[in-house]
């Protein structure tokens, strides 16, 4: 047995006062929690995928760059060839390599709610991160508060998602731009949830010497490969590249990747479908009474219970067989707030049936 006191004795306080992420256990649910798309590959495309990894080399160690998949991604997206592509095992080592990169005093900016893993990484390393709070009323960035924490700690790296998680709206590009213009450090739009807003920066790199442009096959609908990508001005990229560990992306993960690019119909297919879905789901929800459901330009949707109502409503749906996203805990902005991911006409039709009957128990 390791005695208790041992880890605090060898580990760094930042680490010992972190909370491990936690995954909800989704056995035998309709699983609605994690921003995933809900539709599978058709069976000719299964069959073509699994002829493609007969011959993947599985006793050699994959391409340490990626080359061929970086190939299909300039492809897809139209990167200019005068930017570099990262490739990174999901978003989230990305966002670790762009931290680890920086001096221990460095500071970090992100506006608050947002992606939780820009928090947890920071803190992690010991880095000063600044959280500044969103607006209120539709969830805007307040500008004056982000350029006045710009002026006061100089962030190294500011991340911006766009749309933004988890309340699904897409920022002013003109306050982005502004933010962008008086930064001495780097901006980071993380377009995560790209394939369903219509809205990007990836072509305007060029503008601007210290933006650079994330983005993940995630949502997409390739959660299982753990892949994302970061396109920037080789400057930033090659030094990025020190950092990365050496074969980070696998084989069967890079020639899945290059398989699925170029199945580029099936995919927008199944966005479109995710799309209409998003708009029934937000006039489902906001025809419920004592529900306020936020517009979306993600694969998700943030609502607002009556005051008090989250966490049973939550317990409700779990027991029906429903498993959402209880943002309540975190307070703030949050406070009373639930986050559906967009699912298949019939889990939407299921949850919206769910989130009637908890609606009815809540009010007994």
């Amino acid at each position: 047995m390791i005695p208790s006191d041992l880890p605090a004795s060898i580990f760094r306080k930042e680490v010992l006062a972190l909370s491990a992420y936690k995954v909800a256990d989704a056995a035998g649910m309709i699983k609605l929690d994690a921003m995933e798309n809900p539709y599978g590959w058709p069976l000719d495309i299964q069959s073509s995928w699994l002829d493609t990894l007969k011959d993947c080399p599985l006793n050699r160690y994959p391409d340490p760059e990626g080359r061929q998949l970086v190939r299909a991604l300039r492809e897809l997206e139209a990167i200019p060839e005068q930017f570099e592509v990262l490739l990174g095992n999901g978003s989230d080592e990305i966002i670790q390599m762009l931290l680890m990169a920086l001096p221990p005093t460095a500071s970090v900016l992100a506006p608050a709610p947002g992606f939780v893993m820009y928090k947890q990484l920071s803190d992690s390393l010991g880095l000063r991160y600044h959280a500044v709070p969103l607006l209120a009323e539709g969830f805007g960035l307040d500008l004056p508060a982000m350029l006045a924490v710009i002026a006061g700690h100089q962030p190294s790296v500011i991340f911006i998602a766009y749309p933004n998680n988890p309340t699904g709206n897409l920022f002013s590009g003109e306050a982005i731009d502004d933010i962008i213009k008086t930064a001495n450090g780097l901006v980071v739009i993380d377009e995560a949830y790209a394939p369903f807003a219509n809205a990007s920066f990836m072509g305007r790199l060029a503008e601007y010497d210290n933006l650079l442009v994330m983005r993940t096959v995630s949502k997409l609908g390739l959660a299982g490969l753990r892949l994302g990508y970061l396109v920037g001005k080789p400057e930033w990229i090659g030094e990025l590249n020190k950092i990365r560990l050496p074969y980070n992306i696998n084989s069967l993960t890079q020639i899945t990747a290059d398989f699925a690019l170029r199945h580029k119909a099936l995919f927008d297919f199944q966005t479109q479908r995710i799309c209409a879905e998003r708009e029934a789901l937000l006039a489902g929800l906001n025809a419920m009474d004592g529900l306020v459901a936020y517009p979306s330009a993600a694969n998700f949707i943030l609502f607002r219970t009556k005051p008090g109502q989250a966490d049973a409503i939550f317990t409700s749906l779990k027991a029906q067989g429903v498993l959402i996203k209880n943002l309540n805990p975190q307070g703030g902005l949050l406070a009373d707030c639930l986050r559906v991911t967009v699912g298949t006409p019939e889990e939407n039709a299921a949850f919206l049936q769910a989130m009637g009957n908890s609606l009815i128990l809540s009010q007994c």
